[in-house]
């Protein structure tokens, strides 16, 4: 399906001069790219996209999204998906 789904950065790195970070899906932990959003920090809640972060999002919006997404049973649906990515 390639859902945005919103996740909180727990860690930033530099990988060869790209930003990239770990980022916290209510407990799935994915490496993003944080290239397109260079204003995002620790802690921050950004919109991901197959692998990529795309914008920040308020902490609230981000949790209703993960738990509505969750209930529906979408948000395991989306990781199996992004594997077969990887």
């Amino acid at each position: 399906m390639c859902l945005a789904v919103p996740g909180q950065v727990i860690e930033i790195t530099d990988n060869d001069n790209v930003r990239m970070g770990k980022v916290d899906f209510g407990g799935v932990i994915k490496e993003v790219c944080l290239e397109y959003v260079p204003e995002i920090q620790l802690g921050d809640y950004t919109i991901v996209h197959v692998g990529f972060a795309l914008s920040k999002l308020d902490e609230e919006s981000a949790k209703e999204t993960l738990k509505a997404f969750e209930e529906m049973g979408l948000l395991q649906e989306e990781f199996d998906e992004w594997k077969e990515i990887e």
